[in-house]
């Protein structure tokens, strides 16, 4: 019956949730659900779910059961993998799949367990878990087989991992549980205070894809945005500049480098060297911030370079990983 199984690799994120089937991307959703409050019964999940985000009224909740990557809702996450893997297969699921999952690195045994039993009532047949770092490498092909030091981060949605792999597993890692969210805070957070005006994290999330950037830019764009004013409650817009987008996000930026600092601070010597001769990979969707490889370059003193599948490469990793389970087994989280 195996033979005839999926084998199916999953980026259970903060913010999205992938699902690889070999190289090929088969589910590609926020990871969002909105839920009636009175029943707890589902309306809609996915980007149906994220299009109500601020707007249903106080009967329909919207929410994100996944925390700084590690679940938050239970029962909602199950009820979210649950619709995804249905629609992987169809309704008429004959042959459950096996399925790899990512974790965050140096989640809890309680939180792995929790993201396993989830997967496994979700309705996958067998259910391994994966470190995202270590997912994330082998979904950009680095030669993590051999004794040489390859470096990954992994900048999130809810968090923040850098790791050194080599020998199919992690050598050193450490995990910032802050991410994309967090630059979203620092814009709204900026604006409030410059301007006087609140804007929604979704504008602030707006206002760092068109215009952010983590190092100033040659061409300076504007973006204008409408927020409320502060004092009087009423609409008020207001126009920002690229440089202000740098200015605001310094601090949580600082807070990466400085994760990616103490990792390689752990490392030993000769990894260190490999990872000066072939770059620092940089994954996820925060990799996309214009000029993070800069940044991270100039402060730590080795080039970080943008992969060519940053959103993708978790999930396709993971799926790679599920016929290498032999090679892997000893460095995956026990459940």
């Amino acid at each position: 019956m195996a033979g005839f199984s999926k084998d199916l690799g999953i980026d259970l994120g903060t913010m999205f949730t992938r699902i690889a089937d070999g190289t090929q991307i088969i589910v590609d959703e926020p990871t969002i659900v909105a839920i009636e409050v009175a029943d707890q019964k589902m309306v809609a999940v996915g980007k149906e779910a994220r299009d109500m985000y601020g707007r249903v009224p106080d009967t329909i909740e919207v929410a994100r059961p996944l925390q700084n990557g590690v679940i938050a809702d239970y029962e909602i996450t199950e009820t979210l993998l649950h619709v995804f893997l249905k629609r992987t297969s169809g309704l008429i699921r004959i042959f459950k799949p096996n399925v790899m999952i990512s974790v965050p690195y140096g989640v809890t045994s309680v939180e792995s367990r929790a993201v396993h039993e989830a997967v496994l009532q979700a309705g996958a047949r067998e259910a391994y878990l994966i470190q995202q770092p270590l997912a994330a490498a082998l979904g950009v092909d680095l030669p993590i087989n051999s004794p040489s030091g390859n470096m990954v981060i992994c900048l999130g949605g809810g968090s923040t991992q850098a790791a050194v792999l080599a020998m199919y597993g992690i050598v050193t890692a450490e995990t910032l549980r802050a991410g994309g969210m967090q630059l979203d805070e620092a814009i709204v957070t900026y604006v409030r205070r410059k301007y006087g005006v609140i804007i929604s994290e979704v504008t602030a999330e707006q206002l760092k894809i068109k215009i952010g950037a983590a190092v100033p830019q040659d061409t300076e764009q504007s973006m204008e945005v409408q927020g409320q004013d502060q004092v009087t409650g009423l609409p008020r817009p207001v126009t920002l500049t690229t440089s202000e987008m740098v200015e605001a996000l310094q601090e949580p930026l600082k807070q990466i480098a400085e994760t990616c600092r103490r990792v390689l601070e752990k490392t030993p010597p000769e990894l260190v060297s490999d990872i000066i001769d072939r770059g620092m990979a940089l994954t996820g969707g925060g990799a996309l911030l214009r000029g993070i490889d800069k940044l991270l370059t100039k402060t730590l003193g080795i080039p970080a370079y943008l992969v060519d599948n940053p959103l993708t490469c978790v999930a396709e990793g993971a799926a790679k990983a599920l016929p290498m389970y032999p090679h892997l087994r000893r460095s995956l989280p026990p459940v």
